[in-house]
C-alpha cells in the first residue's frame, strides 16, 4: 500500500531542496512528488492586476478538492494529471504532467499540514523548520532569480501575507507533526534524517508492516485520578 509523507514548512525553508535531496537516493520508481503549488487556483479568467492581489499564503488560494482527490487516486495505485503554476503570470499554466502512482507519495508546501482532510491522507507528517531571517533572504534570491520578481516585490510580498500568515497559519501546523526537522544552514542534518525516514516508509509501503511506535496517553484517567480527586 502506498505511503503518503506530508511535507510543510515555512515559504523558503528548504522544503523542496531538502525533498529533491532525499529523492535523488531513491529508484524513480519508488518515489513520486506532488507539489502544493501546481495546486493554486486557476486564475485564468480575473485580470493579471488582481492575480498580483491574491494572498497566495492564505488556505483559499488552494484547490483543495483537486488535490485531495489526486492523492485518494495516487494511493489507490491510479495515475493523475497533475496541473502545474506559472508563478510569473500568477496562474495554471497550460502544461499537464501525468503522475504515476509509487510506494511513496510525498507532498510538500506551505499548507502541507494545515488541512485537516489531506493530513487524515497523510501516513508521516514532517515540518521543515527555519529561522525567519534566512527564510527571508531565501525568498528574496528565489523569488527574483526564478519567478520574475523585483526586490521591492518581494520584500513587499513578504511583510504584507508571507510573514504573517506564517506565524497565524503555518507555523501553528507544526503541532500536527509526527516530526519537526531543522534546516536553518548549510550544515545540518536534515537531508540525512529524511533519508532514513523514507527508507523505513518505504519498507513499510513494501511490506506493510509498521512498528507500533504510539505511546499511551499521558492525561489518561488513571494518571490523573490522583490528582483530580485529590
Amino acid at each position: 500500500m502506498p505511503r503518503i509523507i506530508l511535507i510543510g514548512g515555512g515559504s523558503s525553508s528548504g522544503k523542496s531542496y531538502v525533498t529533491s535531496a532525499v529523492v535523488k537516493s531513491f529508484d524513480p520508481s519508488e518515489v513520486v512528488v506532488v507539489t502544493l503549488d501546481d495546486y493554486y487556483k486557476d486564475q485564468s479568467n480575473i485580470a493579471f492586476e488582481e492575480r498580483v492581489k491574491t494572498n497566495y499564503d492564505h488556505p483559499k488560494a488552494f484547490d483543495w478538492p483537486l488535490l485531495r482527490k489526486h492523492l485518494a487516486a495516487l494511493k489507490n495505485g491510479e495515475a493523475i494529471e497533475k496541473p502545474t503554476y506559472d508563478f510569473r503570470n500568477h496562474t495554471r499554466s497550460e502544461v499537464v504532467e501525468k503522475v504515476e502512482p509509487a510506494p511513496l507519495i510525498i507532498v510538500e508546501g506551505i499548507m502541507a499540514l494545515v488541512d485537516k482532510s489531506l493530513r487524515d491522507l497523510g501516513d508521516l507528517k514532517v515540518f521543515i523548520d527555519a529561522s525567519a531571517e534566512r527564510r527571508f533572504l531565501r525568498r528574496i534570491i528565489r523569488d527574483t532569480k526564478e519567478r520574475g520578481r523585483t526586490f521591492d516585490g518581494v520584500v513587499s510580498q513578504y511583510f504584507a501575507t508571507v510573514q504573517p500568515m506564517y506565524d497565524e497559519i503555518v507555523k501553528p501546523s507544526s503541532m500536527y507533526a509526527d516530526l519537526i526537522v531543522n534546516n536553518d544552514g548549510v550544515k545540518n542534518k536534515a537531508v540525512e534524517v529524511l533519508r532514513c525516514v523514507f527508507e523505513d516508509e518505504l519498507k513499510v509501503a513494501r511490506n506493510g508492516i509498521k512498528e507500533n511506535s504510539e505511546k499511551e496517553d499521558e492525561f489518561n484517567k488513571e494518571a490523573l485520578s490522583g490528582v483530580l480527586n485529590g
